[in-house]
């Protein structure tokens, strides 16, 4: 009987340690490696977002535009 409460109690010392390395079981890590990882995604989505629409403003405004002489800062009337 000694035996078997030996075993057990090695057995559940090695299940606390599992739990207490187990990304499910231990909520200080899990939440810290969660906020870590929404943090990380956000900035990603944020510099994507922002690298995409400054390619893009260089893709489309490449147009020369006429503006009319009567209309410039110091203008000139025929």
């Amino acid at each position: 009987m000694d035996q078997q409460s030996l075993h057990q109690d090695e057995y559940n010392e090695e299940l606390g340690k599992v739990h207490d390395r187990d990304f499910t079981h231990n909520w200080v890590s899990s939440s810290a490696f969660i906020f870590y990882l929404s943090v990380f995604c956000v900035l990603a989505l944020l510099f994507g977002s922002c690298l995409k629409l400054y390619t893009k403003s260089y893709e489309r405004n490449r147009f020369e535009v006429t503006v009319p002489d009567n209309t410039k800062y110091v203008p000139s009337y025929k």
